[in-house]
């Protein structure tokens, strides 16, 4: 194992990418950047290949909802492989008709049709292409999205994300591309208004309910309500992005069911495939999805909706119903956020907030250097979390929806110790800038 260790840091350094071990310095020992994870031992933990137990807090940024190598997802795909792995992509295939059906089913409103892909990004590629080609006829080529947004990096998720570190290199993007802060009712009034004044109607607006990678930033009350209404004064299409929301993460099977509030088109991916296959999912209306009819090779791929990737979809759905893991995620997520809440009160000089729904959380703290701390003692107790792509300040906790109320209480208490750590060193370097 010591030998593969060493294997696997160098094909990393000679092959794959210097820099993924450099950001990894978090979760090592001794310098040797990286434990290498070997096997999920439960649900809710994964083993390296010392032998070192992880609860898993961060949950592949939200794949493994039904945890880790659910049995009931590992059976549907093994089944199918004996079967058949992929499709021959001329004649019709079962599965990606019946997942469509219960997506169609599952998904809030009108939302009837479904495109699958490979990947959130992928998904959110789809929803733009199908967004252009319903609006380009009426003359509207505009899109909105939300500073702090992460939809992906193929270019055109990366023309609707707003981290300009990510942006910048791959200049110029997709034209007609519009942000406006999150939360913020007047400022998109303003902007559609704006660009209707100039004739750059806005074709669609696109929002994560919730920001995920922004560092779990919640709107507030009556926003997503307010920009449905606006989408329908204006004509354009309202976009949702739950790749990471999706799926019970926020404690109902979609975020935007919290307040009852219907897309025009619905982007998923992460946890839809269980944790055992990537998978994304475009789920439209009858309405916009209508001008793919005519000629559905306007948009196609070829894996997407594998029969195996179907398979561990439907058996996902499945689970996540029987055991109604959103209400779970909803119960133990707030365990969790009036926990790290209290702790925001114990040390006020280092948390700056705490906040969160059903499962998605965040912890900001004072500065990037406090989070990056507070990530590696937790990893020295064994509890994997780690911060979010576009809010450096703030650590993620996003385990699967799984996870025991014992182990909450567990990671309430590892937190609480990295705390009290970090606290210690904070006054002692503190006292010596004064001497």
């Amino acid at each position: 194992m010591k030998a593969l260790n060493r294997e696997v840091i160098e094909n990393f350094q000679q092959h794959v990418n210097p820099g993924f071990l450099e950001y990894r310095k978090s979760v090592t020992a001794g310098g040797d950047y990286g434990a290498v994870e070997w096997q999920a031992s439960s649900l809710n933990t994964l083993v390296d290949t010392q032998g070192k137990e992880y609860l898993d807090c961060l949950g592949g940024f939200g794949i493994f909802n039904v945890g880790h190598r659910n049995p009931t997802v590992v059976s549907a795909v093994q089944h199918q492989l004996e079967k058949q792995p992929l499709h021959s992509q001329e004649l019709l295939d079962p599965l990606r008709a019946m997942l469509a059906k219960t997506l169609a089913t599952l998904t809030p409103g009108k939302l009837k049709y479904s495109f699958f892909s490979n990947s959130g990004t992928e998904s959110v590629e789809a929803a733009i292409k199908l967004a252009k080609a319903y609006q380009s006829a009426r003359g509207k080529f505009t899109f909105i999205a939300a500073s702090g947004a992460f939809h992906g990096k193929s270019l055109g998720a990366l023309s609707a994300t707003a981290k300009a570190a990510f942006r910048k290199p791959f200049m110029p993007l997709l034209p007609g591309f519009r942000h406006v802060p999150f939360g913020n009712i007047d400022a998109l009034r303003t902007m559609l208004s704006e660009c209707r004044k100039t004739g750059d109607d806005v074709a669609a607006v696109i929002l994560e309910p919730i920001q995920g990678e922004g560092g779990v930033i919640i709107p507030p009350v009556g926003y997503l309500p307010a920009v449905r209404k606006l989408c329908d004064e204006f004509g354009a299409l309202l976009i949702f992005d739950e790749v990471q929301t999706g799926m019970g993460r926020t404690g109902k099977m979609f975020a935007c069911e919290h307040e009852n509030v219907q897309p025009d088109i619905l982007c998923l991916a992460k946890a839809l495939g269980g944790g055992v296959m990537p998978i994304g999912a475009t789920v439209a209306t009858e309405e916009v999805f209508s001008v793919l009819f005519d000629n559905p090779f306007l948009h196609t791929t070829t894996f997407g909706g594998n029969p195996l990737a179907c398979a561990a979809a439907l058996a996902t759905i499945h689970v996540l119903l029987e055991q109604n893991l959103p209400a779970q995620a909803q119960q133990k997520g707030q365990l969790l956020v009036d926990g790290f809440q209290a702790l925001k009160r114990e040390f006020p000089e280092l948390v700056v907030d705490a906040r969160g729904q059903g499962l998605l959380i965040a912890i900001e703290f004072s500065d990037n250097e406090v989070g990056y701390n507070f990530a590696s003692v937790m990893f020295r107790q064994q509890v994997l979390v780690a911060g979010t792509l576009n809010n450096a300040k703030t650590i993620r906790i996003e385990p699967p929806l799984t996870i025991t109320i014992e182990q909450c209480e567990h990671v309430l208490g590892c937190a609480r110790k990295a705390l009290q750590g970090l606290s210690v060193k904070q006054r002692e370097m503190i006292e010596v800038e004064e001497e």
